[in-house]
């Protein structure tokens, strides 16, 4: 009975015979077609090959080729024996580069969205003192933000911010990060060094991301500097693992 559902939804998909345009090339088109479609996004797997085949006119083969391509793009999930289906989306960002998440997320035409944006004042501890060169006990601002797509956050920040920046906590977090920092307190971040490791959920992280406890997530660490080297944010994001990826450029 799939199988005859699989056919059915076929009717309406055809190919150009006459055209320069390779054959794989067109059933690659009609694929990303597909995997735009909700139908499929939401989990629904795709034609079978051979009934691809069949309606379109031409060989498994070019079928398989057109596939191949989008499962090395990881576009496409191929189960042996299964079917397949249309890869989750994930977020990926370059380390060699970097701007603030939301300019980067909307550099991507991604829409994302902030789950929880909270400003507070803390003492600084041991850590924070290290990283900002703030004598522990100080004062200063922390600013966490969930923030994710529609279907949920996959990453939660933590940010805190060098006193003499002159935060007050009433700004509009929802604006590039960045882009207050230069505009209304003329600090210009130029430089950020960077760890990334893999730890565990615990309870709280695991509730922020919606993930089991003990989940492998990715912690990146992250302490960003003015012209003069001074530091000022010390930021700690914590990844769903199995919707974000860094990839990293390097030339020889």
């Amino acid at each position: 009975m799939s199988q005859q559902k699989n056919i059915l939804n076929l009717k309406s998909l055809s190919i150009d015979h006459d055209s320069p345009v390779p054959l794989h090339l067109q059933v690659e088109e009609i694929l990303r077609d597909m995997i735009n479609d909700p139908d499929y996004q939401n989990g629904k797997f795709l034609p079978k090959e051979v009934d691809l085949s069949k309606r379109l006119g031409i060989s498994r083969n070019t079928i398989r080729q057109a596939t191949n391509r989008l499962v090395q793009e990881k576009l496409l999930i191929r189960k042996k024996g299964v079917g397949t289906k249309v890869a989750k989306k994930q977020v990926e960002t370059k380390l060699s580069n970097w701007v603030s998440f939301s300019q980067e997320m909307h550099a991507q035409g991604i829409n994302f969205r902030n789950y929880e944006i909270k400003v507070s004042q803390i003492k600084v501890s041991a850590e924070i003192s290290e990283q900002l060169e703030v004598k522990e006990g100080h004062e200063l601002f922390r600013l966490e933000r969930l923030r994710g797509l529609d279907n949920g956050p996959f990453v939660y920040f933590v940010s805190y911010f060098h006193p003499r920046i002159g935060i007050t906590g009433n700004e509009d977090f929802e604006r590039h990060l960045y882009d207050i920092l230069e505009h209304e307190y003329h600090t210009i971040p130029v430089l950020s060094r960077e760890q990334i490791s893999a730890i565990l959920a615990n309870k709280f992280l695991a509730e922020k991301l919606g993930v089991p406890v003990n989940s492998a997530i990715l912690q990146r660490k992250r302490v960003v500097y003015d012209p003069g080297n001074r530091p000022i944010e010390y930021n700690i994001g914590y990844y769903r693992a199995d919707q974000f990826t860094y990839s990293i450029d390097i030339k020889r």
